[in-house]
């Protein structure tokens, strides 16, 4: 099994579209969520910032993983495309990403 690592990025949601963004995600379809797990995802979670409506991911994943492969998956095109309304976008209909670096860790030393 390869070592794992975790990336965080921040993504833009548009103004009022909280609710329909957690809706939209709760009902997450599974041959995406499989598509993730496929790819080497472990652990992927997302937070809103109220005040800004920026969206903060963290994922971890496996060093070895193929999300590339996946955003090329029609699966998550047709994610991506129902998602476009309400947050920003790239001409592919991707979510624009911006990557976080990091600047704290505290982990278990155990």
């Amino acid at each position: 099994m390869s070592p794992i690592e975790t990336v965080s990025f921040r993504m833009q949601l548009h103004a009022g579209q909280a609710e329909e963004y957690r809706r939209r995600h709760e009902a997450i379809w599974p041959e995406l969520v499989e598509q993730l797990r496929s790819a080497s995802v472990i652990d992927y979670r997302i937070f809103l910032d109220e005040s800004s409506l920026a969206l903060i991911a963290v994922m971890t994943r496996r060093t070895d993983h193929t999300l590339d492969d996946v955003r090329k998956h029609p699966v998550m095109k047709r994610w991506w495309a129902m998602m476009a309304d309400i947050m920003d976008t790239n001409p592919d209909q991707s979510p624009q990403t911006f990557p976080l670096r990091e600047v704290f860790r505290l982990t278990d030393s155990l």
